[in-house]
């Protein structure tokens, strides 16, 4: 079975997914096909809506649209939640009582070569250089960027990592989101393959 994580308290419902099935598993279960050209990204879009059937079996996946912003939500309906990807690994989130995010990354070089643009030299100075603790840095950024959800953020300036407790792989990640002057704690792990960050 490809669940890989799963955490539930007062205030969400986080599962994270290694996809080892194929395009139809998800099709089949969902009931319904995507047209997005790229067989990867279809198999992660499906998956991430499975996982939100897979938290709630009632969730009202067909009423998924895509904001302006990029943001997916359910119109008028009170629900929260939040998907990532970033292939083979699928993270969706489901807020019981207020707004999430999530962000799974895999590792990947490129992140040292942008770095710069997303991160100040404090945090760098925080991240100690390392790929593991760069990767986790923005995908607090992309998970608080998702809870925001208008857009409109420079990852550098509007979203500043004040500091990141690390315990073994696990991290508590203190940021501030500059636009609402709201003081976040997020919540991170780093794995052999990949780095995740939620709030």
């Amino acid at each position: 079975m490809p669940l890989i994580f799963e955490k539930q308290d007062q205030h969400y419902h986080l599962i994270i997914w290694k996809i080892t099935e194929d395009e139809a598993f998800f099709s089949d279960v969902l009931g319904f096909n995507v047209d997005i050209k790229h067989e990867k990204r279809r198999i992660e879009h499906l998956a991430g809506r499975y996982l939100l059937k897979f938290l709630d079996k009632d969730f009202p996946i067909e009423k998924i649209v895509v904001s302006p912003k990029g943001k997916p939500e359910i119109l008028n309906s009170g629900l929260f939640f939040s998907i990532s990807h970033s292939y083979p690994f699928v993270a969706a989130i489901i807020g019981i009582d207020k707004a999430v995010g999530v962000d799974i990354q895999t590792y990947s070089e490129k992140i040292m070569r942008i770095k710069n643009k997303f991160l100040t030299a404090a945090e760098q100075a925080i991240c100690e250089n390392k790929i593991q603790k760069i990767t986790i840095a923005w995908s607090a950024k992309e998970a608080l960027f998702k809870y925001y959800g208008l857009g409109s953020l420079n990852f550098k300036r509007d979203m500043p990592i004040r500091d990141i407790l690390w315990f073994e792989n696990h991290a508590k990640i203190s940021m501030e989101l500059e636009v609402t002057r709201e003081l976040l704690r997020l919540t991170g792990f780093c794995e052999k393959e990949f780095a995740v960050a939620w709030l």
